[in-house]
């Protein structure tokens, strides 16, 4: 390379980074002026969630077909480095339900092995969709595929706990959705009435305790209103369930599935650092689930963001930064044992709640799950599954926007077909077929709604014309001219009408006149759509005159060599200076015919 090619990548580099986006972690703002009394804020906050993730951590995982320990790992790993690195000021990361489905599936069609491969990938997916600036993208995917999903997420997790509520007698759940509905029939009749009735009774104590200290509650004044009643209320469902009935069922030794029975019990300390076995060739089979992880890590955290950033009095989470955080925790924990992390809502609005005040408390959350992990693991033998299932539940329950399928009335056939064809898709196929099918669905009904907004009217001739909302006042028309408005945006999608603007003109047309006052833009095909008309026009000795363009028009118009190709006369600043040109204009010879 010469010493000239050297300076000119020298002089593009900087250009080239400077499109990037920096690294700077909320952390660093947040710590500015930081005091004690913030600090004993975040250490309250830390210590609510952490007590809030240990049971959901360990019954994600479990869910997902790994053991308890990993979940864990994940909240205290990818947890602490969300928190570090994150942009968000109170967001908590981890394991979350939204991934349950997908990391199942995952390592019944590839192992755990490839699982955790394919989690480094999209840690690294992630932290280049931040650098490169594409945080903003994800505000592009329309709601109704997010609601889709999410409720379709929502009733595979609800399917996949039926066998531990039920208590059945089932090695392996398979990940297909009618695969498990037949593998809880056939086994139906190793059902465990001991196990339902603590899953049941944890589902209905957890619909119960988020509503017993609310106003209306049967409980005395004295104690909702109370100190006691206040303190009593803080104390996460979960941990009541989990506590009450873990106790209940060793007391009275039901013959249920333990942690301890299925997987014999979480270890007391982290896992040593353990790279998976890298290979490139099962590394590119791996495209499909890197990218859906990715794609839904992405979508979690930032819409989970979005919710905190409306419940604090502090500045907008910076949406590439989060997704720089996350790629890293999700390459790192990997290396730990760790599954798929992302922003989890239920322990951002709980960490809310609490208090926080800045990511200090979410990695305080993750130092006290380690500290509980490495001090209850005993104790965690003897939890029944029947109860996780029951929390997993109530999670399903609160994570599906079901008054959403109430409101589908009053939405359209467009908005409707998205969100039901995205949400079966997800429960009978996969997460990633429902979002690209469910795109593609949104796309061809917004061109199809682009096309209806476009429109071409009849102006003139006409005896008396109401042109109050135009430039200029719209005088009788001459003999064989005729002027037609046109409306909306002229793309690939609504050219149609113009081609088919010929037929509607009169017989006596000599000049056309296009209107395009209201003509927002063109695009391309809009152009040769244009240019097509013309050369018909021509063939019928009828000349074309264009009036009162706007910016985009106009430019892509004398860009393309249309305006050009109309003649010196054949655009008008306005209407009426495109009336008295065609008043004075005679018609155009049509071409000759070719020789027979």
């Amino acid at each position: 390379m010469s010493l000239s090619s050297l300076s000119d990548l020298r002089a593009v580099l900087p250009a080239w980074a400077a499109r990037l986006h920096p690294f700077h972690p909320r952390l660093l703002d947040s710590l500015r002026g930081y005091e004690r009394s913030r600090f004993l804020a975040d250490l309250g906050a830390g210590a609510t969630v952490g007590i809030v993730a240990l049971p959901l951590a360990m019954a994600f995982a479990i869910a997902s077909g790994v053991k308890p320990e990993q979940g864990l790992y994940t909240a205290i790993v990818a947890g602490f480095l969300i928190s570090l690195l994150g942009g968000s000021s109170v967001q908590i990361g981890g394991p979350a339900g939204a991934f349950i489905v997908i990391v199942y599936g995952i390592i019944e069609r590839h192992g755990l092995a490839n699982l955790l491969i394919a989690t480094m990938l999209a840690g690294v997916l992630l932290f280049l969709m931040g650098l490169l600036r594409l945080g903003g993208l994800v505000r592009y995917i329309p709601v109704s595929i997010v609601i889709g999903f999410t409720n379709g997420i929502a009733v595979l997790i609800a399917l996949s706990q039926l066998r531990d509520l039920f208590g059945l007698d089932i090695a392996k759940m398979p990940a297909d959705f009618f695969a498990q509905i037949r593998t809880l029939w056939l086994h139906r009749e190793s059902f465990n009435p001991w196990a339902f009735a603590l899953g049941a009774g944890c589902l209905g104590g957890l619909f119960v305790w988020a509503r017993l200290f609310k106003p209306g509650t049967p409980l005395p004044r004295e104690l909702v209103e109370g100190r006691s009643g206040r303190v009593i209320s803080r104390v996460p469902g979960p941990i009541v369930a989990l506590v009450t009935l873990t106790l209940l069922s060793r007391l009275l030794e039901l013959p249920v599935a333990t942690i301890g029975s299925r997987f014999g019990g979480i270890p007391q300390s982290l896992p040593a650092f353990d790279p998976p076995d890298f290979d490139w060739a099962t590394a590119k089979q791996l495209l499909m689930p890197t990218l859906t992880i990715a794609l839904l890590g992405a979508i979690e955290s930032l819409l989970c963001a979005r919710v905190a950033d409306n419940m604090i009095d502090a500045p907008r989470h910076d949406p590439n930064q989060e997704l720089m955080a996350q790629g890293v925790a999700n390459f790192v924990a990997p290396f730990l044992g760790g599954i798929p992390a992302t922003g989890t809502i239920a322990r951002t609005v709980t960490n809310v709640r609490a208090g926080a005040t800045s990511p200090v408390a979410g990695m305080l959350h993750a130092l006290i799950l380690l500290l509980i992990m490495l001090a209850a693991a005993p104790l965690a033998l003897h939890v029944p599954l029947a109860v996780l299932a029951g929390i997993l539940l109530f999670v399903a329950w609160n994570m599906g926007e079901w008054h959403e399928f109430v409101r589908l009335r009053h939405f359209r056939l467009p908005y409707r077909s998205v969100l039901l064809g995205t949400f079966f898709l997800t429960v009978v196929f996969d997460l990633t077929v429902a979002v690209e099918v469910g795109l593609l669905l949104a796309c061809g009904f917004f061109i199809w709604r682009m096309s209806q907004l476009f429109a071409i009217e009849r102006l003139a001739p006409a005896p008396e014309i109401d042109t109050t909302t135009f430039q200029d006042t719209l005088p009788g028309a001459p003999d064989g001219v005729e002027v037609h408005s046109l409306y909306g945006t002229l793309f690939f999608g609504a050219i149609g009408k113009v081609e088919a603007l010929p037929e509607r003109l009169r017989p006596d047309t000599r000049v056309l006149v296009l209107e395009m006052h209201r003509l927002i833009s063109i695009d391309t095909s809009g152009v040769d759509a244009l240019v097509q008309l013309h050369r018909q026009l021509q063939r019928r000795g009828v000349r074309l005159i264009v009036a009162a363009l706007n910016a985009q028009p106009r430019s892509l118009l004398e860009r393309s060599g249309f305006v050009a190709l109309l003649g010196p006369h054949g655009l008008a600043p306005t209407l009426a200076a495109a009336m008295a040109a065609a008043a004075v204009m005679p018609p155009v010879a049509p071409p000759p015919r070719p020789a027979a």
